[in-house]
């Protein structure tokens, strides 16, 4: 399994994954929860800032993609939503810490991973860390890797794959964007699965008029041939 994820998926995979750890008394997260998560101002590179919408998309990705559970509260009144994909990759706690850390502060040297990762993790040497960062990457679909060092940098720094092959040795910090006012928890995830659904209608009525043209079609055909 090769895990392709956009920059918002990734955002949200690993603040679940900070949170399942970090504060498990509290997970999984509501959708209003996890959209705070993913716009924190501490431990965040870059810093973001999704509506809730944004974050029911890449939920609803994420649940396609079997990286994401929903689960119902015995009142229904509100979802939860809590990450697999470390347990579909089999990952060991050292690795889910490496990688946490690359998805939520973007590409970092052995030692900032080190000492960004102490309440996901503890790493008692830096090697422990280089081993994590070893098995990531050596992996038949490799996980995370390590980029060129650049001038100026007295050591190199590891980046994640989950978004597909780096295209650059630098990823570019992004612009901290104006706080955005977001819509109701309930609101956005119907919104959004309600656009899903008119697609799938669509998509529907499409194949019926296919079969609706090809079956006159065929008839306009036979009648033809009663003159010929």
């Amino acid at each position: 399994m090769e895990p392709t994820l956009t920059d918002v998926e990734v955002r949200v995979i690993g603040s679940l994954i900070e949170k399942q750890i970090t504060t498990p008394e509290y997970y999984p997260l509501t959708l209003n929860a996890l959209t705070h998560a993913c716009n924190q101002i501490q431990n965040r590179e870059p810093v973001v800032s999704y509506d809730e919408k944004t974050v029911a998309r890449a939920l609803e990705s994420l649940r396609v993609k079997y990286f994401a559970h929903v689960l119902y509260a015995r009142d229904n009144r509100v979802e939860k939503y809590r990450q697999v994909l470390t347990e579909k990759l089999e990952l060991a706690a050292p690795e889910i810490a490496a990688l946490c850390v690359l998805m939520l502060r973007g590409p970092q040297t052995v030692g900032e991973i080190r000492n960004r990762s102490n309440r996901l993790h503890e790493f008692q040497e830096l090697t422990d860390v280089e081993e994590a960062l070893s098995s990531l990457a050596e992996r038949e679909m490799p996980l995370v890797a390590r980029l060129a060092r650049q001038p100026g940098q007295k050591e190199a720094r590891y980046a994640h794959l989950l978004m597909g092959d780096l295209v650059a040795e630098e990823m570019p910090t992004a612009a901290r964007p104006e706080p955005r006012v977001e819509p109701r928890v309930d609101e956005a995830m119907l919104e959004v699965r309600g656009e899903n659904e008119r697609i799938k209608i669509l998509e529907r009525e499409v194949e019926m008029l296919k079969e609706q043209v090809a079956a006159l079609t065929a008839q306009f055909d036979e009648f033809k041939k009663q003159f010929e």
